[in-house]
C-alpha cells in the first residue's frame, strides 16, 4: 500500500494485535458459542488476520495464523479440536492465499481452481471426521445422511465449488474494507 516502509516493531505489534483478536475470538466460539455461532466467530478471527496482510506484512500474516491455532488449542480448543479444524486447514490461511495471489498477480480463475481443490478437500476431511466418529460417535443411522450417502461424493464437490465462488468473492471484498481501514494507520 504505497512505499512507506515501516519497522519491524510495528509488523510485530500488528501481528500480535491481530493474533490476540483471532485466539480470543476463536476460543470464545469454541468453548462458550454454540455450533451455529461458530461461523461468525472464525469469520471474526479472519478479518483479524487479515489486518498485517492488509499492510503487506505475510510473514506476520502467517505468524499469527500459527499462533492463533496454538494458541486457541493452549486455552482449551484441545478437547474440542474439530471445531478448530476448518480454521486450521483452510479458513485461517485463505487471506494469506488471497494476499500473495494478488501480491503476485495469479490468475483469478487459476487460483480459485486451486481454492477451490483445497476448499473441497477441507469439506471432505470434515465429512469423514463426521461419518467415521471421530465426532460423537460419527452419524451412521441418521436418516438425512442416509438418504444422501450415495450422493455425498457428487453433492461435496459440486455444493462446495459454488460455495466457495461465493466466499471467496466475499472475502476479497472484506480484504479490500480492512485494507482501506487500516491504510489510515500511521506510523
Amino acid at each position: 500500500m504505497g512505499d512507506k516502509k515501516y519497522t519491524k516493531s510495528f509488523e510485530i505489534a500488528l501481528s500480535a494485535i491481530s493474533c490476540a483478536v483471532a485466539t480470543v475470538s476463536l476460543s470464545m466460539g469454541i468453548l462458550v458459542a454454540g455450533g451455529y455461532f461458530l461461523g461468525l466467530w472464525y469469520l471474526i478471527a479472519i478479518l483479524a488476520l487479515m489486518v498485517p496482510l492488509s499492510k503487506q506484512f505475510y510473514l506476520g500474516g502467517f505468524l499469527a495464523y500459527l499462533g492463533t491455532c496454538v494458541l486457541t488449542v493452549v486455552l482449551g480448543a484441545v478437547v474440542k479440536f474439530w471445531d478448530l479444524l476448518p480454521f486450521v486447514m483452510f479458513f485461517g490461511l485463505h487471506p494469506i492465499a488471497n494476499s500473495l495471489q494478488i501480491r503476485f498477480k495469479i490468475n483469478r480463475w487459476i487460483a480459485y481452481l486451486i481454492k477451490a481443490v483445497w476448499f473441497i478437500g477441507t469439506l471432505f476431511a470434515g465429512y469423514f471426521m463426521i461419518v467415521y466418529g471421530l465426532i460423537g460417535g460419527g452419524i451412521a443411522g441418521n436418516p438425512v445422511y442416509e438418504s444422501i450417502k450415495n450422493y455425498i461424493y457428487i453433492l461435496i464437490p459440486a455444493a462446495g465449488a459454488v460455495g466457495f465462488l461465493i466466499y471467496d468473492y466475499l472475502i476479497f471484498k472484506l480484504q479490500i474494507m480492512i485494507n482501506g481501514l487500516i491504510y489510515r494507520i500511521r506510523k
